[in-house]
């Protein structure tokens, strides 16, 4: 039996790198959020804390570390494009989770979303959605932020996975058929 850290009356204090653990045994999509930066340059990061939220209204959510050198941008973005990666796109992931904006951007193809934000032009990522920045909330070391969708797109390509701090591959999903 495994005691969890932080739960047993005989640990006094909360292990952060045994909690950071546990929560990497989480399999997650990965994504990668693109806006415009207030001189109007993109700006874009690898995210792995997106999650639906509400389908009335379209809500989706997602996390920024509030020491992101990129936190003052988002929060004054009027939008972005979050794209989901898909299993070929493993290295646009690490690419977009250090360096600087100019190194993350050069010679990735852009393009403006219907509504003008900057988006990856790239078919094929497993979904995008387009947001309008809803809300912003402070919680704990990090900035949840909340997304209007107002436009989205889905592809038949496998998604990239982070599990247990690293990137894996899905098995192909089987096709269900339901009748109606």
């Amino acid at each position: 039996m495994i005691l969890l850290h932080g739960m047993n009356p005989a640990t006094p204090a909360f292990d952060q790198s045994y909690f950071r653990s546990a929560l990497s045994r989480f399999p997650t999509g990965v994504t990668v959020v693109v806006a415009q930066a207030a001189d109007g340059s993109p700006i874009g990061m690898t995210i792995s804390s997106f999650s639906s939220l509400s389908l009335e209204p379209p809500l989706v959510l997602w996390t920024l570390k509030l020491e992101s050198a990129s936190i003052a941008h988002m929060r004054q973005a009027e939008g972005y494009v979050i794209h989901v990666l898909s299993a070929a796109q493993q290295d646009l992931a690490y690419r977009f989770a250090k360096g600087s904006q100019q190194e993350r951007f050069e010679g990735i193809p852009l393009k403006r979303s219907r509504s003008g934000l900057w988006m990856l032009d790239m078919p094929d990522c497993s979904a995008w959605f387009e947001c309008r920045n809803h809300h912003q909330h402070d919680a704990g070391d990090h900035a949840i932020f909340i997304g209007a969708v107002h436009a989205c797109a889905w592809t038949n390509a496998q998604p990239l996975i982070h599990h247990s701090r690293r990137f894996h591959h899905s098995p192909p999903v089987a096709e269900i058929i339901v009748e109606r």
